[in-house]
């Protein structure tokens, strides 16, 4: 158990006393009676695998951090309680990595220094908490989030090359405590089996890029024009939702398309809402208390008008980017109402921007009297008709008769063998498979994929090839000019092979340079020999 040279006795008593939660002495001859057992390499590689465990959820939680408004929304329509739960989960994933991260480097480094790793209780209850914490989290993202793990494989494509690199750069570090722990020990085959798996999965590392695809590893001149922007109920981060507000912020980011949510009023007036209850973005609970449970539609136009649609936006902050917008838009949002249709419609006019909506409630019983109000509208503004893109399913083949001049966008996927060709299609982006995308746009077929937030899921759709994203963060996308970043195939193959090599020439050095220090350790005297053997009867 001595420790190797250039690991000092007090280095080693710190690294064992956090790892050990004990104070243990320093004095060589009070450790002798302290090795690692079987038990303790197990809860090594428990320890081992809650780190990875923690490393996987913590890069979920990133990844979803693109949709995590909607989770937001979710929460506070089932308890009416507005938090950015994104935070709170971001939080708690950095504090069990960095947990779980910390042990782990101790142990290597006790491994390093040749001390026995001897798990306190209390690490190894934390760490039981922490390996049912992270596998609760995923059994619910599972049950209640499914669509996520489509979202986890999309950003592979995006994550795919740089994870290879770290992963392979993570396992070669590891060469050093494994190359120690093998020398140290006499067990024969622990040192073949232990060999075996560390070479199968390092091989395994070396061959990973030939099923690693992304459509962002192609030639320059193959990128595809860069994807118009649709926003979504406006400008979200900037203003309000389903404001003027929120249209004129959307213009000023370049934004082609206004897409909102309509609904018509008890006295047939078409306005923008997107819930079904007005509690989220409005003050209907200060004004009308008694009716702030009832449907949105149950409410007539001039009660609409006396609610403030602005002033909920500085107070939740739905978004970060609340915290900086200037005096001027905060006064501003304090200002706004519920605009109607006809509003909305003059704005866009004006602006020359296209408008496309959702007409709710789909099941409301008197929807063919919402389509009807809703297209008298749209007709008496005088936009031009092609500047309205029709996504509502009720009633498509009247409207398509009594206006064929609106841009028709669907909201599914070509059926095999129909008739009528889809020109538009509007879908989330987790519906949609690359091999999709890239035959829609062969085809001619405009793809518009929602909600799309984060710069790597717009760099990869924009080399996939879609028509437009739909995007609550229309301020970041205007700026960004080109995919975070685009491969030729030649160059990724360089990167392959560079990386690959100065793995193995890294391993093989630290096996090689350890061998040499193992042959160079001091032989152990006959006394401490002896008292090895008295203080294991002892234990015994």
């Amino acid at each position: 158990m001595a420790a190797p040279p250039g690991c000092c006795h007090p280095c080693a008593t710190c690294l064992l006393c956090l790892y050990s939660c004990q104070w243990i002495t320093a004095k060589k001859e009070k450790r002798k009676g302290l090795r690692t057992t079987k038990c303790d390499c197990c809860w090594f590689l428990f320890l081992f695998c809650v780190f990875l465990s923690t490393l996987v959820w913590l890069y979920f939680v990133i990844i979803i951090l693109n949709d995590f408004h909607n989770f937001n929304e979710f929460i506070f329509k089932q308890r009416k309680l507005w938090l950015d739960w994104s935070l709170v989960l971001l939080i708690a994933a950095t504090m069990l990595i960095t947990y779980s991260a910390l042990l782990l480097v101790l142990a290597l480094c006790l491994q390093l220094c040749r001390q026995p790793l001897k798990l306190h209780w209390l690490h190894k209850t934390l760490l039981i908490l922490i390996a049912l914490l992270v596998a609760a989290a995923f059994t619910g993202l599972g049950i209640k989030w499914a669509e996520e793990w489509r979202s986890a494989y999309i950003s592979l494509q995006a994550t795919g090359p740089f994870l290879h690199i770290g992963i392979v750069g993570g396992m070669t570090l590891l060469a050093w405590p494994l190359a120690s722990f093998i020398y140290g020990t006499r067990n024969t085959a622990l040192k073949v089996f232990l060999l075996l798996v560390y070479c199968s999965v390092m091989i395994l590392l070396y061959l990973a890029p030939l099923g690693i695809t992304s459509p962002c590893i192609m030639e320059e001149n193959q990128l595809p024009p860069k994807p118009a922007l649709v926003g979504h109920r406006g400008a979200p981060m900037l203003a309000p939702e389903n404001t003027l507000m929120s249209l004129h912020k959307a213009v000023d980011c370049d934004v082609q398309v206004f897409e909102t949510d309509v609904m018509v009023s008890a006295d047939g007036v078409p306005f923008l809402m997107h819930d079904e209850e007005l509690t989220r973005t409005t003050n209907v609970q200060s004004v009308f208390p008694e009716r702030a449970a009832l449907n949105s539609t149950a409410f007539n136009w001039t009660d609409l008008q006396q609610l403030d649609a602005g002033s909920w936006f500085l107070e939740r902050r739905p978004f970060p980017t609340v915290q900086s917008l200037s005096a001027g838009d905060r006064y501003q949002a304090t200002k706004q109402k519920i605009p109607s249709l006809e509003q909305v419609l003059e704005a866009a006019k004006q602006s020359n921007i296209s408008i496309m909506f959702d007409l709710r409630p789909e099941n409301h019983s008197d929807y063919q009297s919402f389509v009807n109000a809703t297209l008298e509208v749209i007709l008496q503004s005088g936009i031009p008709l092609q500047q309205v893109l029709w996504l509502p399913d009720g009633y498509r083949e009247q409207v398509k008769q009594q206006v064929p001049g609106f841009q028709q966008v669907y909201g599914r996927k070509r059926l095999q063998n129909e008739k009528e060709l889809l020109l538009h299609v509007n879908l989330p982006y987790q519906d949609m498979s690359l091999e999709e995308i890239r035959q829609y746009r062969q085809d001619n077929i405009s793809v518009n994929l929602y909600v799309v937030n984060q710069p790597w899921l717009f760099s990869v759709l924009w080399c996939s090839g879609v028509s437009s994203v739909t995007t609550n963060a229309c301020q970041v996308l205007k700026k960004i000019k080109h995919p975070i970043w685009l491969f030729p195939s030649s160059t990724y193959l360089m990167i392959w092979i560079v990386v690959d090599c100065t793995s193995f020439l890294a391993i093989l050095w630290a096996f090689l340079l350890l061998k040499k220090c193992s042959h160079r350790r001091p032989v152990e005297s006959e006394t401490d020999v002896l008292l090895t053997k008295i203080n294991s009867l002892m234990q015994e």
